[in-house]
């Protein structure tokens, strides 16, 4: 699950000022995605540019939400849909041979 979101993070970082996206302040915005949507906090990181990333999502509803809090604390969402699972995948077996 973090290398989906620090790949969408990655393909979306500078979205949300470039797109006009939805932004507020975080504890606004964690409330907004929890009373609309079920959503709660999934996985949390930092980007290069020492912005909080964040996926919320909902196991119930299958929606989910990625948000980037820049380090001035305004909380913009980048991405959002539907079909959220919540997998733990292994490591891929790398064999460099003998």
């Amino acid at each position: 699950m973090i290398r989906l979101t620090t790949a969408l993070v990655l393909l979306t970082a500078g979205a949300a000022s470039a797109q006009g996206a939805q932004c507020s302040a975080h504890a606004e915005m964690s409330r907004h995605l929890a009373e609309n949507w079920g959503e709660s906090r999934q996985t949390i990181a930092l980007d290069a540019a020492n912005s909080v990333v964040e996926l919320f999502a909902s196991e119930e509803t299958g929606t989910w939400t990625l948000t980037v809090t820049s380090p001035d604390g305004q909380t913009c969402m980048v991405a959002s849909g539907h079909a959220f699972e919540l997998t733990k995948d292994p490591l891929p077996v790398i064999d460099e041979g003998a």
